[in-house]
This record gives structure tokens, C-alpha cells and sequence, in this order.
């Protein structure tokens, strides 16, 4: 299994951007899906979580409003559009799946994920 992040960059205050996250090797309508991020000198946190069927979407309060989280499963992808940016928004930004299971599913936890990309650098100047 594979994902990876991309999209990130150098942005100012108020700006956009949208990450894609791109898997491969598994069945990707099958996986719950989430965007985590760590900030410098902090642990890393939940931003917004789907649905496999993309039916649900959750998103941690710091981003309501501002970001949207998406996903195409034809295209095994997964996306992150992130508006009205903010400085404490910088960061790397890394998806996370995991496989449905019979068990609930907690979004904001990423000790239930079982895999990672690698993150992408987002930086919102100020």
C-alpha cells in the first residue's frame, strides 16, 4: 500500500491551497481517510476525516469553514482544499486510511489508521 501526499507550498495569510493524497495498492473505496498535520514544536493533530463512501465528513474545529476535505474513488484520490489559510496552519500535512472493519471508526485518531504517506510542507506567511 501507498499514498501519497502532494500540493503542498508557500503561501500568504488568506491564500489557498489543495493537497491530493494518491493511493495505490489497495482497494481504495474500502478505506476511511483522514489529513492529519504537525506544527512546529506541537504533536501531531487531526484536520478532517471521509467516509469511504464519502457520505461523512469530519473536521477538527481550527478548520471548519476554511477547509473542505473530498475524495474521487475512480481516481484513488483524496483531497484537501484548504482556504483563508492561516500562519498556524503551516506545517506538514499527511494522509492517513484505514481498511472498514466492523468496529467503530474515530476520525481524530490516528493510532486507528493503518497507513501513512509521507507529508507534504505547507507555510502560510504571515
Amino acid at each position: 500500500v501507498q499514498l501519497q501526499a502532494f500540493g503542498g507550498g508557500l503561501v500568504q495569510t488568506g491564500g489557498s491551497l489543495r493537497l491530493s493524497c494518491a493511493a495505490s495498492r489497495l482497494t481504495f473505496s474500502m478505506y476511511n481517510l483522514g489529513w492529519f498535520r504537525q506544527a512546529p514544536g506541537k504533536e501531531r493533530e487531526f484536520v478532517a476525516g471521509i467516509s469511504a463512501n464519502g457520505g461523512s465528513t469530519y473536521y477538527a474545529d481550527p478548520v471548519k469553514g476554511r477547509f473542505t476535505i473530498s475524495r474521487d474513488n475512480a481516481k484513488n484520490t483524496m483531497y484537501l482544499q484548504m482556504d483563508s489559510l492561516k500562519p498556524e496552519d503551516t506545517g506538514p500535512y499527511y494522509c492517513a486510511a484505514r481498511l472498514l472493519r466492523t468496529s467503530g471508526w474515530l476520525p481524530a485518531s490516528g493510532l486507528q489508521y493503518d497507513y501513512w504517506g509521507q507529508g507534504t510542507e505547507v507555510t502560510v506567511s504571515s
